[in-house]
């Protein structure tokens, strides 16, 4: 089995893993990151979304052997190390813009993604950022609210 070495949420990991594990999997069952979420394994949902040397990818899509050496970022490393949630977490918190909770992850990955992209995109280029990401709750409103939010502290911080 190869073994491979990333720097995950800051810190350096290696793991043995067979060569057809997905991403997802070596994040959930490997590094025990529960945080990131499995739902369709095609792509489609977008409930895997992670960032992978800084750019938001859906982790269903990616062996994990491919990933070696590189810096991968889950839901759970966007929150500072003392505990403090990054400007879009709270964003989706104070907007409602969740309801299971299941998309959520990926939909915070992908829109911080989005802002580093587009910092001041318009509702339109929001939803059309976010095509990839499904939720089946909240009709996506309060989502593109989040984002706008969490994009104004995003902005107002760098």
């Amino acid at each position: 089995m190869p073994t491979i070495t990333l720097k995950v949420n800051g810190s350096e990991v290696s793991r043995e893993v067979p060569p057809q594990t997905l991403l997802v999997e070596f994040i959930r069952e490997g590094l025990r990151l529960t945080g990131t979420h499995q739902g369709c394994d095609t792509g489609q949902c977008g409930a895997c979304t992670v960032h992978l040397n800084g750019r938001a990818v859906k982790a269903c899509s990616v062996l994990a052997v491919s990933a070696a050496g590189m810096e991968l970022t889950t839901i759970e490393g966007l929150a500072g190390a003392d505990g403090t949630l990054h400007p879009m977490q709270t964003a989706f918190n104070q907007c409602h813009g969740l309801q299971c909770g299941f998309c959520t992850p990926g939909m915070v990955m992908s829109a911080v993604d989005l802002v580093k992209h587009h910092a001041h995109g318009s509702e339109a280029q929001i939803r059309e950022g976010l095509e990839g990401n499904l939720c089946r709750c909240t009709g996506y409103q309060n989502i593109v609210k989040a984002v706008q939010q969490g994009a104004a502290a995003m902005t107002a911080t760098a």
